[in-house]
């Protein structure tokens, strides 16, 4: 003990000898020593003032300029950049056309451009985004070639703890939402998707989890349709409008007319004028429940409704009546070779306890009969009338029968906002007009709606 404290006290004299000596400010200030004098208590009760040398730490100059709150805005900017420069990586290569052929040329370029893949995840994100844009939000081989730009096997967890805990959750979540677009265009992943999986996330990684579901439930509805739309659809319209009302009808004797073609003809007046297709249809059942319907009591034409085709809306019309009285209902005699598969009518005498009820609560809910039901790519008046004019050479009893048109806006209502909007002016303002002209004759008002409601028929 004594030899180091005299060692240390001749380290103190030395430090002392050269305390008056000045010290340059580079060496003060790379060396960073830092002194503090204390009084140290001899035992004769003398003291003498010492310096005692502190460790020295190296540091970063950045860590003093560092801050925390600054730091998490520029990341977020540069993310935002980041994302930002990748949507505009798209519009730069694609600027002529935006085919398969320029986004896989995309994917090319960000993939040769940095080897490490930096911002991988944004790119990929940016591209799900833009791939309807380009028409290949359908094609398995894109989707193969985007988790291709995930980097080989470094996300894949070394142990059970990586596996439990999620090992690099943005990378894994940006692999569920690939495989997840992939699931809402109903596209199912080959042995090829699994191999990129495995090869970048593991086996036990929530992508391939969800690539396990997927190939689970996708064969086992992939056929449960009975009734299949096709995935290219006709371009045509009177085309597209043959399918869809073969397809509504689901009667194998139902007859498809096609009443007028698209042309276009010119007035006598020198106008062009584009007339619309008109397609209907009819099957016997409906031309035999016309010929028996009460010339009195008239038929509607009720339109337009929608019907979806995968992505494509068409607008069908239809022919109806109102239900018929309840006195004026006949019972037909049931037929029993109707139907060989199942039986139409049982007639089963069977004991019953004292606590069976007899009685059914079924709500039965009569909509009138359909008797035929159209398309057309322009539904006014006009037009539906040439359908019913078509209508009336197999149907004579339409002659007879006065028919009534309740049209709903619909296709046929296509112009302009501003059109609309200065119709709509108009009309309110000659509309409020008239009330402050008339205030009294509200009565004459509604008397006067019933004319105006029967101008559609057509005797």
């Amino acid at each position: 003990m004594k030899g180091s404290r005299c060692l240390h006290q001749l380290t103190s004299l030395r430090l002392l000898s050269h305390a008056g000596r000045p010290l340059p400010a580079a060496a003060a200030g790379d060396n960073g020593a830092l002194f503090r004098l204390h009084s140290s208590s001899q035992p004769g009760g003398l003291q003498c003032p010492q310096r005692e040398v502190l460790r020295h730490f190296h540091s970063s100059p950045a860590c003093t300029k560092s801050q925390p709150a600054r730091f998490v805005q520029e990341e977020d900017k540069t993310r935002d950049k980041s994302l930002v420069a990748h949507d505009d990586l798209f519009e730069q290569v694609a600027k002529e056309a935006k085919t398969k052929a320029t986004f896989n040329k995309v994917i090319d370029v960000y993939t040769k451009r940095d080897i490490r893949r930096r911002g991988h995840v944004e790119f990929i994100y940016a591209a799900l985004k833009k791939m309807p844009e380009f028409g290949v939000e359908k094609d398995l081989t894109v989707y193969n070639k985007l988790l291709d730009v995930f980097p080989k096997e470094v996300f894949v967890p070394q142990n059970f703890i990586q596996t439990m805990f999620n090992h690099y959750p943005r990378q894994q979540e940006c692999g569920v939402q690939l495989l997840e677009q992939m699931e809402n265009y109903g596209i199912m992943p080959n042995i090829e998707t699994k191999v990129l999986l495995v090869q970048i996330f593991g086996e036990k990684a929530h992508p391939m989890r969800k690539y396990q579901r997927i190939m689970y439930w996708f064969p086992k509805f992939k056929h449960l349709n009975p009734f299949p739309i096709p995935e290219q659809l006709p371009e045509d319209p009177v085309d597209l409008a043959r399918f869809s009302l073969t397809r509504m009808a689901n009667d194998w004797d139902a007859k498809v007319t096609v009443y007028q073609l698209p042309c276009t003809d010119i007035t006598e007046s020198g106008a062009e004028v584009t007339l619309p297709h008109i397609v209907g249809i009819q099957s016997p059942s409906q031309m035999e429940a016309l010929a028996k319907h009460n010339p009195c009591r008239p038929v509607f034409v009720e339109g337009p409704f929608p019907l979806w085709m995968r992505k494509t809306c068409v607008y069908y019309y239809v022919l109806r009546a109102d239900p018929a009285p309840p006195e004026e209902k006949i019972e037909e005699p049931y037929d029993p070779e109707r139907c060989f598969m199942y039986p139409l009518q049982l007639d089963l005498d069977l004991d019953r306890d004292l606590g069976d009820d007899e009685s059914f609560d079924v709500e039965d809910l009569d909509e009138g009969p359909v008797f035929a039901m159209c398309m057309t790519s322009q539904g006014d008046q006009a037009t539906l009338n040439q359908w019913i004019s078509g209508l009336q050479q197999s149907n004579p009893i339409l002659g007879q029968i006065p028919t009534l048109f309740r049209l709903g806006a619909g296709p046929r209502e296509l112009r302009g906002v501003g059109d609309t909007d200065s119709a709509s002016g108009s009309w309110f303002s000659s509309h409020v007009h008239k009330e402050e002209a008339h205030p009294g004759e509200e009565a004459e008002a509604a008397v006067e709606e019933e004319p105006r409601r029967s101008q559609g028929v057509k005797q």
